[in-house]
């Protein structure tokens, strides 16, 4: 007649039970933020890599933090989307330390326009907003400079490698230019932006942080207003980064 088990070894067999599943978990559902200041795309690029285009979100109580997941394939993997809100100033720094701190993410992806961001009016104000370019990759900048900060943070105390990839959305608004647009926000580059990750990888240490740059296009829900073949083909490109980068390829 065998023994019951302590109480206690029941609890330490549980516990590790939830340990290796939480593990899996993490493995086949890597964390990813989504950041960057607000009208470049954040939202729509993320409803199409999850398939979830014209959705409602879903979100957490008490958090400013936007959480989506994707299921990939037939093996089950797939990310978890955490979108930092870029209006207000305060609820994005909060958020930022609440997906950088509080729960470290695997990888990043910060989205950036090429100072094409779609503009805000006030409420009330119908209309578009003009948008001054320069001053729109100026913000561009200095939202990157505050990210870089807690991503550096994050990597040097993380395990494992974490990985980066700045998206530049409305790549159609400048096909003829693309590679020069995608080179500009590239570590080596030697404009202000590529300086800031050349920084960003000092801190991290090159074996902690990758870093690639990426185009997408804009209006990805309006099949008129952009290429379908070469939409497609850039985030096709996008998801099998991420998938390589993440162990899932």
């Amino acid at each position: 007649m065998s023994r019951p088990r302590p109480v206690r070894a029941v609890r330490r067999g549980a516990r590790r039970g939830r340990e290796r599943l939480t593990g899996v978990l993490e493995q086949r559902y890597p964390t990813v933020a989504v950041t960057g200041m607000t009208g470049v795309g954040k939202t729509e690029l993320v409803d199409h890599l999850t398939g979830r285009a014209g959705s409602s979100t879903t979100g957490e109580v008490g958090s400013a933090v936007m959480e989506r997941r994707a299921l990939r394939g037939r093996r089950m993997t797939g990310f978890r989307f955490r979108v930092v809100p870029g209006e207000n100033a305060a609820t994005r720094l909060s958020a930022l330390d609440e997906v950088f701190h509080d729960e470290p993410v695997d990888g990043v992806l910060h989205v950036v326009a090429d100072g094409l961001a779609t503009g805000r009016r006030p409420a009330g104000i119908s209309g578009p907003a003009p948008v001054d370019r320069d001053a729109q990759r100026a913000a561009e900048l200095e939202d990157w400079t505050v990210t870089a900060h807690r991503v550096a943070a994050m990597a040097v105390r993380r395990s494992r490698p974490t990985w980066l990839i700045v998206v530049v959305t409305k790549a159609d608004l400048f096909a003829d230019r693309v590679d020069d647009v995608v080179r500009s926000y590239s570590p080596g580059s030697g404009t202000p932006f590529g300086d800031r990750l050349d920084e960003l990888r000092a801190l991290a240490g090159g074996a902690g942080l990758s870093v690639d740059v990426l185009p997408v296009c804009s209006h990805l829900d309006d099949e008129s207003a952009v290429d379908p073949e070469q939409r497609d083909t850039y985030l096709a490109a996008l998801e099998r980064r991420m998938a390589q980068l993440s162990g899932h390829l």
